[in-house]
């Protein structure tokens, strides 16, 4: 079990779909629902999962949509949080993915703690990511998300600590 010291490594995807909307999951910690926030999917890593599987298995399994194939690593985010009335530190490797079709193709497979937390799953354009007053995870997203739309964003990945 990761410690303190010890991130739990993650793996997220800022999934875009034809019209560049990014999904984005709307959850709460089952303990203080006055706490809540909008997330990119994805989760933590099964024990010898690589991130990139990870990142696949976590969309498919919390949104039912299949990626064809993931992109570049966007950013490495770490972030240490209260969640469930507990400390966590988390390591999340951030991955692009694009997707035609926002049907969802295979039935959702959310955990305990997913279906406890889930409000919602929505598309944002990035006007409206930019005019959301909630929390966003990360802080950053719009700014990071316009720049990778003007494809500006840096190449190599990022490292962003909150």
């Amino acid at each position: 079990m990761p410690t303190a010291a010890a991130p739990r490594i993650g793996a997220r995807v800022l999934l875009l779909d034809a019209n560049d909307r990014v999904l984005l999951i709307h959850a709460c910690d089952p303990h203080d629902r006055g706490h809540h926030w909008w997330e990119l999917p994805g989760g933590g890593l099964d024990q010898g999962e690589m991130p990139e599987d990870a990142a696949l298995r976590e969309v498919a399994e919390e949104t039912g949509l299949i990626i064809p194939s993931l992109g570049r690593k966007l950013w490495i985010r770490e972030s240490r949080f209260h969640y469930k009335g507990r400390d966590h530190h988390r390591e999340d490797h951030v991955f692009l993915g694009r997707i035609t079709d926002t049907a969802p193709k295979v039935a959702l497979k959310p955990t305990e703690n997913e279906k406890a937390g889930l409000i919602e799953r929505r598309w944002w354009s990035a006007a409206e990511l930019r005019q959301c007053t909630d929390k966003l995870l990360p802080a950053q997203l719009p700014g990071l998300l316009d720049d990778l739309l003007r494809g500006v964003l840096s190449a190599t990945p990022l490292s962003l600590v909150d």
